[in-house]
């Protein structure tokens, strides 16, 4: 996963039009620190040098506090706008094992996904994950729309989504392709914010990172 994006990534930032760069961000088994804030003699204020004593300021409690789940696994590609920011335009995302083990995992998984589409950010979703079978896909379309039927969703998949604006009514366009396991990888639209569309290679890509890798090309 790691090294299909990073080669995701470098492919696309051949066919960008000046103004936008693409940069992979893998991070795996992301954690919290989980060191506990205590109130001690040891505790400084902001800028505070040690040894100096002065008044700090010490924070109330929290009003609530709740169970909350991060996503543990994040492998994309950004796609970024340099005019006005850098701005996020278009997103990659790869599925791993992770994001799908566990109830709350789908469902910080789907909220991101979510987040970015309803902020008119172009996305691609692909799943090769064969180890666990569940659809985010059809996850995603439920959150949306929870009437919409969703049929025999394949566990592998590759989907693309482009929010946009016609009649001055906001609409979500859907690309979704079913994958087979030794069969090749479709190539996916990937709307940038603005109207701009890359097509993403997924077949050579993921070539190249199974003969950079050494790895077996039938385990697709």
């Amino acid at each position: 996963h790691n090294a299909w994006a990073t080669f995701i990534a470098s492919d696309l930032n051949r066919k960008l039009p000046p103004g936008y760069f693409a940069e992979p961000n893998v991070q795996f088994g992301i954690e919290i620190d989980v060191a506990t804030f205590e109130e001690s003699q040891e505790f400084r204020g902001v800028g505070e040098p040690s040894g100096i004593a002065s008044a700090v300021w010490t924070p109330p409690a929290p009003s609530l506090t709740i169970p909350f789940t991060l996503v543990t696994d994040i492998v994309e590609v950004a796609v970024y706008n340099t005019e006005a920011g850098p701005v996020l335009a278009g997103a990659i995302k790869l599925i791993s094992p992770a994001n799908k083990d566990r109830p709350e995992n789908c469902e910080s998984f789907v909220a991101k996904c979510a987040a970015y589409l309803q902020q008119g950010v172009g996305l691609v979703v692909v799943d090769v994950v064969t180890t666990r079978k569940k659809s985010l896909h059809g996850e995603l379309l439920s959150r949306f729309d929870p009437a919409l039927p969703r049929g025999d969703l394949a566990d592998l998949y590759a989907a693309a989504y482009r929010p946009v604006e016609r009649n001055q009514q906001t609409s979500l366009d859907i690309w979704h392709d079913g994958l087979a396991v030794g069969q090749p990888l479709p190539t996916m639209p990937l709307w940038l914010l603005g109207g701009l569309c890359l097509p993403v290679d997924l077949n050579s890509t993921y070539e190249r990172t199974c003969l950079e890798q050494r790895l077996v090309e039938s385990d697709k």
